[in-house]
Parts: structure tokens; sequence; C-alpha cells
């Protein structure tokens, strides 16, 4: 099975697997850098907080 960049969907390339190209590699880590991507926060309220906000 053939995968596919998640920029731009075109065949990933071994040289910049998961990406097509080094371009397509730069357009993710910029969207890292702008917070595009973001990871959910799954962290439990602080029991000892009182109002159970952190």
């Amino acid at each position: 099975m053939e995968s596919k960049c998640p920029i731009c969907r075109k065949p990933s390339l071994p040289a910049h697997k998961p990406f097509c190209s080094a371009r397509c590699r730069q357009i993710d880590l910029g969207r890292w850098f702008t917070e595009d991507y973001r990871l959910p926060d799954h962290s439990l309220p602080d029991p000892d907080d009182e109002d159970g906000q952190e």
C-alpha cells in the first residue's frame, strides 16, 4: 500500500516520508509552530484546587 503525503495527498517519497517533498514537510512544521495543530488536553482537574480550575 502506497502512503500519501498528509499535506497534498501525492505519493510520499522515502527521503521525505511521510511527506512527498521538503516543501510539504516545511508546511507541516509551520502549522505546528503557528498552533494550527493542537493535541487534546485530557488532564484531570486538580482535586486540591477549590474551584476545579487549573
